[in-house]
């Protein structure tokens, strides 16, 4: 081994073990993935492991230390595979066992006769494939999926792969042509990339596991902690958003539980807190994905529908209403509770170029559902009733 190879190996090595040790730390900051963590620092420092047996390898009798050296490293690549996974709730435990045993078979029946092929272009394979699935899960794993740091994540196993799957396929047949010049070559790029995989692929690691905890600090501002339904700020700045994305005729309508503090005195806020559940569950499966659903109050909801006209959003305000009617939920001492909810619907409609967009029409049409809302409370209670603006829906 040359001066310069082994000095890089010698750099990745240093690497891997900073990288470990930095991912071991990450873990008791961010208890959800420390499984995700545990499992590539590991690989880490077994990549490490087999980078210090290959430079070693010429010491070692036969093909014993190459084989040992592709097989520790291989190793280390199915670490991070499963790290990897994991964060998709998958593994890939049997595949890469499978592969281990495959090319330790390999190297006992094809690496005595031609050590030098096995080494180059054999052994890269499997390595191959394992960094082609490591992309694979990073980009489809559910939970990543609106991180920026992912493509940083999946550009470098990609790369990585890429590069090795030019030295099994394209490298032999030029080795053919330009001679043993072309090989060294190669191996030092290889080397290279190995600097690059053991440098960014920890760090965009660490970067997707944090981007994705402040994603979920972000989420738990915006989210009411009883419904999983966005909080009121969440709701007046995404609404804002979908009334611009979609300028054309929207309706809103208000929900407010009928005689909700009545349900508190009565049985307790553990009953409240269960009736407001099951609202908020009946409401998200009565209204559809396309709407936005928040509780911006105690036992106040808001559903925003861009795109629906008055009497589709009433059509969907009468269903709710019906539907909570006919549920129950069981207090503490076994009573079976049941409530109402009365509704107001507002809807922009006009032209398009001369509605007004963002958070200032979500303010304006929620005062108007507002106000018909109290009209519902009126008028005797469990029933929707429209805005006077909105023209062509009837009270009820």
């Amino acid at each position: 081994m040359t001066g310069a190879l082994f000095t890089i190996y010698l750099f990745i090595v240093a690497t891997l073990l900073a990288s470990a040790g930095m991912t071991l730390w990450e873990r008791n900051t961010r208890p959800e993935r420390r499984g995700t963590l545990e499992t590539c620092a590991v690989g880490y420092l077994v990549l490490a492991a087999g980078c210090v047996v290959a430079t070693a390898r010429s010491y070692m009798p036969g093909i014993s230390g190459a084989a040992l050296s592709n097989l520790v490293i291989l190793s280390g690549y199915m670490l991070v595979l499963d790290g990897v996974a994991a964060v998709g709730g998958r593994r890939h435990r049997a595949l890469s066992l499978g592969l281990l045993v495959v090319m330790a078979a390999v190297w006992a029946l094809a690496g005595p006769r031609w050590p030098e092929t096995v080494w180059l272009y054999a052994s890269g394979v499997p390595i191959v494939i394992v960094c082609a699935l490591t992309a694979w899960e990073a980009w489809r794993a559910a939970p990543l999926q609106h991180l920026r740091s992912r493509k940083v994540l999946v550009a470098v196993l990609a790369f990585h792969g890429l590069v090795y799957a030019l030295r099994v396929t394209v490298l032999p047949l030029a080795a053919l042509r330009y001679g043993p010049a072309l090989v060294a070559a190669s191996s030092t790029i290889t080397m290279y990339a190995g600097v690059l995989y053991s440098v960014v692929l920890p760090m965009a690691m660490l970067a997707v596991v944090r981007e994705e905890a402040d994603a979920g600090l972000v989420r738990l501002a915006q989210t009411d902690h009883l419904t999983n339904l966005g909080n009121r700020r969440w709701f007046f700045a995404q609404g804002g958003t979908a009334l611009a994305l979609v300028p054309g005729v929207a309706a809103l309508l208000a929900f407010d539980i009928d005689h909700f503090k009545s349900i508190n005195d009565r049985f307790g806020h553990a009953t409240g807190d269960e009736v407001i559940a099951s609202f908020a569950r009946i409401l998200r499966e009565t209204v559809g994905a396309n709407a936005l659903l928040a509780r911006i109050g105690g036992e106040e909801f808001v559903a925003l529908l861009p795109g629906c006209d008055a009497a589709g959003a009433r059509r969907i305000g009468d269903a709710v209403i019906a539907e909570f009617a006919d549920s129950a939920v069981l207090s503490r001492s076994g009573v079976a509770v049941s409530a109402t909810v009365s509704a107001g619907l507002a809807e922009r409609f006009g032209p398009p170029g001369a509605l007004v967009s963002g958070e200032s029409a979500v303010a304006a049409l929620l005062a108007e559902a507002d106000a018909a809302l109290y009209r519902a409370k009126a008028k005797g209670r469990n029933r929707i009733e429209p805005a006077l603006a909105v023209p062509g829906v009837a009270a009820a």
